[in-house]
């Protein structure tokens, strides 16, 4: 396990909606050397970054053209490369994204593989059938008539991405080869060489690990506990313990329960199924009444996500770290359903619980999702989540993140009014942005509200009961939210005096008694 990891919280950074250094109307890697201190003094000790790597961007870089360069709109290489230096001058680290399943349509190895005859090293390097007829797809994505070579080729989602082969476990067809095969094997090697390449950098330092997209979904026919595909990973993970044992591996799977045993450090918790995750602060994607947790007037229950939650935590937490998350780019801003001080109590929860935890970039000032957009390089009902960085109030040209003609921008600013931005709230002790800053000032000051496995669940009440409170202790700390509309006193069994860290509204705990006042959280610790 990487020694830094265990007091990590990330922030993400969404390259090209980030800052603009140069005036072209899209973020670049000099943007975010920029604003490095900016990161920090947040609290934030460790960056990922969406994907960097040269593509013709019909998915936002989701399609990889050659992941051994930088695309070009982002910098070079040695741009990459100088922000490495910056962020570990400042005790930081940084992972970026890898995209290990599919390329994009134009990478040399698909160029390669889609010919008549094929190099035999990239022969295999996709998954190819053996004819253009539509035998044996079982389900599988398909183009064809589209290449030299007579076969369809798979891809995992969009057209300009085809599948890279890592296998099948459980063949139907004679193309269909096995996981053990040595073309499977030389696409497995083929991704260590590429992570190599940008943990070892520009020969002194390079990057600090990967976060992997859609990580479990490599070997295909897989069985239900994805074993081949984890096999792909533990190979890896015994690479980088003998190469580079501080390099993180976080990945894109939301079932901790398999991705820790695969080798990841950390796993996301995301949205997949009925999410316990969505129930806290997007329960109407869940389907039906949006009882979201933190939603004031809801009637939504912390067992929910506790339901979920804590067998994943039990089952992993001597292997790895679920991460929590504020959102991300695949996800509406968590703005959409909740608003300030609801949104300061999922922060406050979000950043006092277990686990490694990401803040995507603008959440801190509560950026709004635009879900009138249209799409942009494949984003459609994502595009939203992903405008520009909101540096200074909307009077200001861009509000802050480019110099370059508004018709230039990558996408739109917010332009309603009172959009939020960074320079207001910074002078608002009450801000948003404020609260984030105090919020992980406390737990990077109390060792016990870091990532490591120490959470006891003190009173967590069904929603029948009017009571929708959650009190937890980490170690030493007790925490406790009501997001709800009333006044909540909860007798609890403790001993000893404890102090009041941290706080939002009006709560306290005194005597084996816990008040908590509407839409107030707080934080004490043993005296």
């Amino acid at each position: 396990m990487p020694e830094w990891l265990k007091d990590a919280i990330f922030y993400e950074v969404y390259p090209q909606s980030f800052y603009d250094s140069n005036g072209d109307g899209i973020g670049d890697i000099q943007g975010i050397i920029e604003k490095l201190d900016y990161i920090r003094n947040l609290g934030c000790n460790a960056l990922w970054i969406n994907p960097c790597f040269d593509s013709p961007f019909k998915d936002a870089g989701y399609d990889v053209r050659d992941y051994k360069k930088v695309a070009p709109r982002y910098g070079t290489n040695e741009d990459l490369f100088r922000l490495f230096d910056e962020i570990h001058r400042r005790n930081m680290h940084i992972i970026l994204d890898l995209v290990p399943g599919h390329t994009s349509e134009e990478h040399e190895w698909f160029t390669e593989s889609r010919k008549i005859e094929p190099n035999d090293e990239f022969k295999n390097r996709y998954i190819w059938t053996d004819s253009w007829y539509f035998w044996g797809l079982d389900g599988l994505k398909f183009i064809a008539g589209e290449a030299e070579r007579d076969g369809c080729y798979i891809v995992n989602f969009f057209k300009c991405q085809p599948a890279l082969n890592y296998g099948f476990l459980n063949r139907r067809e004679k193309w269909q080869l096995p996981p053990d095969h040595s073309d499977c094997i030389a696409t497995r090697e083929a991704l260590k060489d590429i992570m190599r390449f940008w943990l070892t950098g520009d020969g002194v330092r390079g990057c600090d690990g990967f976060r992997v997209d859609m990580a479990d979904s490599l070997v295909k026919f897989d069985d239900d506990k994805k074993s081949a595909t984890s096999a792909v990973w533990r190979n890896i993970r015994s690479m980088l313990d003998a190469e580079f044992p501080q390099a993180a591996l976080v990945c894109e799977w939301s079932s901790p329960v398999q991705s820790l045993k695969a080798g990841f450090h950390a796993d996301f918790l995301l949205d997949h199924g009925n999410s316990g995750y969505r129930s806290l602060v997007r329960d109407y994607e869940n389907g039906g009444t949006d009882n979201s947790y933190f939603k004031k007037n809801s009637n939504g229950s912390i067992n929910r996500f506790l339901d979920q939650y804590l067998p994943w935590y039990e089952a992993t937490k001597n292997d790895g770290f679920i991460c929590l998350i504020t959102g991300n780019h695949d996800t509406p801003r968590i703005g959409h359903c909740l608003n300030k001080s609801e949104t300061a109590l999922a922060f406050a929860v979000i950043f006092t619980m277990p686990g490694v935890p990401f803040l995507y970039y603008g959440d801190e000032i509560g950026m709004s999702f635009l879900y009138h957009l249209p799409t942009k390089e494949g984003s459609y009902g994502r595009t939203g989540s992903r405008t520009p960085m909101q540096w200074k109030p909307n009077t200001h040209a861009n509000s802050g993140f480019s110099k370059a003609p508004s018709e230039k921008l990558y996408l739109p600013v917010d332009i309603t009014q009172n959009a939020p931005d960074v320079e207001t709230q910074e002078q608002d002790p009450t801000s948003l942005l404020n609260t984030v800053k105090s919020l992980l000032h406390l737990r990077n000051s109390e060792t016990d509200l870091r990532s490591q496995s120490n959470l006891i669940i003190i009173h967590a009440p069904g929603s029948d009961s009017g009571d929708r409170s959650f009190i937890y202790r980490r170690g030493s700390c007790i925490a406790a939210v009501n997001p709800g509309t009333n006044e909540v006193n909860v007798p609890i069994a403790i001993n000893g005096k404890f102090k009041l860290l941290y706080s939002i509204g009006n709560c306290g705990l005194e005597n084996g008694n816990c008040r908590l006042e509407s839409q107030s959280f707080g934080v004490w610790k043993a005296e």
